[in-house]
């Protein structure tokens, strides 16, 4: 696959969300290689020197750089440079932000004398504009006169057109949007809803819905699943909680020889094909990526990808960070439930004012009286010097609603119902407000243990760097076995580069590999491309079920008859049973059956018609009959770090912890994230947690329709 040149929207998003950590850096000087690539450098009292990048060429990126990764400083410095310098030097760092949804951010500087704002732009031709405080163009490397906007110096600079944000839109706007296509859903996410192609693919992996259905045959609850799949991501990047990963590929089928091809802010289903790296901070994996980009593209031998020491300082700012703005919202529900309460206090207060304007525009509606006429009556009330109307400051006929003003407060009222159903809304709203608040609590307590538990891997990698190693024949060769992952202050992340990892899958108890399909086209798949002849193929009696192999042995490997033992059998139908519909439709047993290979046929009956992913069964079979729907979903700390699921037997002797659901009243999302906060709360690491067994991550061995947890 080609390599990424350009970062997307969703990129830029978790790029501000870090760089924040930076304000109030001071500008030494401004660096221009060649036509495209601005270099800032900055002095920081915590980070030290900060080289901030800028390109906007046929690589188009923004991010803070290792200076070790930053070229030597150019000859003398072309006029945009110098005006930058004469503008920035001295000047404070004070943020950045996105414009909307687009690939635009806009970095404020401060001095005494002038501020200064540098305008990125990331997308097409690309350009960097400087601008005064009012807004006016004081210089850009690329002038652009255009009809639609100008960005020359003396010009006041005109942001493009405004694109749909497909992370704030509402389910009912989104709904709108998806049934104006006339295309298929993965094609309307990308274009429509301004996701593009690689992201629009992920919504849909995460949300269970076929890439290519049309728009004509999406339901209501693909429409949901989607636009919550969206929200989970839009959360993802509001609170920083980012797994970044930078994605390689071998060149030419050589093992040893790998290239970087893609950098995100969390792992996506998409590339789970490629081998990645994991970064403390998803600037740390941008700046790593587009640098081996850069080398690999000179031909510079490969570079060791893993960085020699984690960033502890950036994840610790990182989650100050955070708890600041989980304060900050407490702070705010505390503001917002009490601005309620008085609310509903002052129409008490004010009952009769109250209820004679309510009982005024309810007394007018039921004699058919326009709500213009209404607002004209009021209006000459107020003249005449009505106390009732004079309170009045809008009447609103679209929501059917009267604003009054109360003591200076404005409180909107449902001119529908009276003065205490109107209270009792504003008191309710309230404690709505109060839940969220009790929601960022949690939140907040989450974050000073994540934040506690970083400092003490700092502490503990500190000593064992300034400690004596050994001599390295002292330890038990078992050791590794007996390891306390639950206690342990800082788990080593070992990600797995598995062939099978983009199928349901699990590991009997006794090591056999069993795969099941996600869907009609993996079905398909697994029966043509990895059905050997010594597997054995397992299905439900139920209609609505994955295929599901037990594999004598892997796709490239020889494999001889095994003698199956009945537990691994009947984990196979366990697992068979659990992920099809007999769990979805919350029944707590069901049926499986077992054939050979040669058994299974895609031929049909004549006259028959075969469904995709559907296949025809001849010859006898072996039954499983009233298989609990059961599934155990944990954490795997060695030898490879990571989500695992399957049947309860054959998971929790292999995770650290684990989890046990059955069939129950929770949709998968919500399930999964019920699963992820109980392992969270058994692990030290509360961030290693969230790096390998993130909700989004479960959810992925979490079968489709409710769940719960077995007590």
């Amino acid at each position: 696959m080609d390599p990424k040149q350009e970062l997307s929207s969703i990129d830029l998003a978790a790029l501000v969300t870090e760089l924040g950590r930076y304000e109030g850096a001071k500008v030494d000087k401004a660096y221009l290689y060649g036509d495209d690539l601005l270099r800032l450098k900055l002095r920081d009292f915590d980070h030290g020197r900060v080289e901030l990048m800028i390109e906007v060429g046929d690589v188009k990126r923004a991010h803070v750089a290792d200076p070790d990764h930053v070229a030597d400083a150019p000859g003398r410095p072309p006029n945009f440079a110098k005006m930058l310098r004469n503008r920035l030097s001295g000047a404070d760092f004070a943020g950045v932000t996105q414009y909307e949804f687009d690939r635009i951010l806009s970095f404020e500087f401060e001095r005494d004398d002038e501020n200064t704002t540098l305008v990125a732009e990331l997308f097409g031709k690309g350009n960097v504009a400087a601008l005064d405080e009012t807004g006016e163009v004081v210089g850009s490397l690329s002038t652009v006169r255009l009809k639609s906007r100008t960005v020359a110096p003396g010009a006041q600079y005109e942001y493009p057109a405004s694109r749909l944000n497909p992370l704030t839109v509402s389910l009912d706007a989104f709904g709108r949007y998806m049934d104006d296509s006339d295309s298929d859903v993965v094609r309307t996410l990308a274009t429509q809803l301004n996701l593009g192609g690689l992201y629009a693919e992920e919504v849909c992996s995460r949300a269970g819905v076929e890439k290519e259905l049309p728009i004509e045959e999406a339901t209501e609850s693909d429409y949901r699943a989607l636009h919550d799949a969206i929200a989970r991501i839009a959360e993802r990047l509001r609170s920083g909680e980012f797994d970044p990963r930078v994605y390689e590929e071998t060149v030419d089928g050589d093992d040893d020889a790998t290239r970087v091809v893609d950098v995100t802010p969390f792992p996506l289903s998409e590339r789970e094909g490629l081998s990645s790296v994991g970064f403390d901070s998803f600037n740390a994996a941008v700046d790593e990526y587009f640098y081996r980009l850069e080398r690999e593209a000179a031909g510079d031998e490969p570079v060791d990808p893993e960085p020699s020491r984690p960033d502890f300082e950036a994840e610790i700012a990182k989650q100050e960070r955070i708890i600041e703005q989980q304060q900050g919202a407490i702070d705010g529900f505390e503001e917002q439930a009490a601005a309620e309460r008085e609310r509903a206090e002052l129409l008490y207060a004010h009952y009769d004012l109250v209820d004679e304007v309510l009982s005024t525009v309810r007394d007018a509606r039921e004699t058919d009286v326009s709500w213009d006429e209404i607002a004209e009556t009021l209006d000459a009330g107020a003249e005449r010097g009505i106390a009732a109307a004079e309170a009045v400051v809008d009447v609103d006929g679209g929501d059917g609603t009267v604003t009054i003003d109360l003591d200076d407060t404005r409180v909107e009222l449902d001119a529908t119902t009276g003065v205490e159903v109107n209270a009792d809304r504003l008191y309710q709203e309230a404690k709505r407000i109060e839940g969220k608040k009790e929601g960022a609590l949690e939140a907040i307590e989450s974050t000073r243990a994540e934040l506690a538990a970083v400092r003490e891997r700092k502490a503990a990698w500190e000593a064992d760097d300034g400690g004596d190693q050994g001599d390295g024949d002292d330890g038990d060769e078992d050791e590794e076995y007996e390891v306390d992952w639950l206690s342990r202050s800082s788990i080593p992340i070992r990600s797995p580069d598995d062939w099978y990892e983009r199928f349901r899958w699990f590991h009997t108890s006794d090591g056999y590999l069993v795969i099941g399909g996600r869907n009609a086209d993996q079905n398909e798949e697994l029966v043509k491309k990895y059905m050997g002849n010594h597997d054995r193929f397992f299905h439900t009696q139920a209609h609505g079920g994955p295929v599901t192999l037990l594999k004598a042995a892997g796709p490239s490997e020889s494999a001889d008859p095994v003698d199956w033992d009945e537990e691994t059998l009947r984990e196979a139908a366990q697992f068979a049973v659990s992920y099809s519909s007999d769990w979805k439709d919350g029944r707590g047993a069901g049926d499986a059956y077992m054939v050979e290979p040669d058994q299974v046929s895609k031929t049909p009956e004549s006259g028959e018609y075969i469904e995709k992913g559907s296949f025809v069964i001849r010859g006898d079979r072996t039954y499983f009959e009233g298989v609990p729907c059961r599934v155990a979903v944990g954490v795997q700390c060695e030898p490879v770090t990571r989500s695992i699921g399957g049947p309860p037997s054959a998971i929790e002797e292999r995770a650290a912890a684990a989890v046990t659901l059955e069939p129950g009243m929770y949709a998968q999302n919500d399930a999964a994230m019920m699963v992820y906060r109980t392992l969270k709360e058994r692990f030290a690491d509360q961030s290693f947690v969230r790096k390998v067994a993130s909700a989004d991550q479960l959810q992925a061995f979490i079968p489709a329709g409710g769940s719960e947890i077995v007590d």
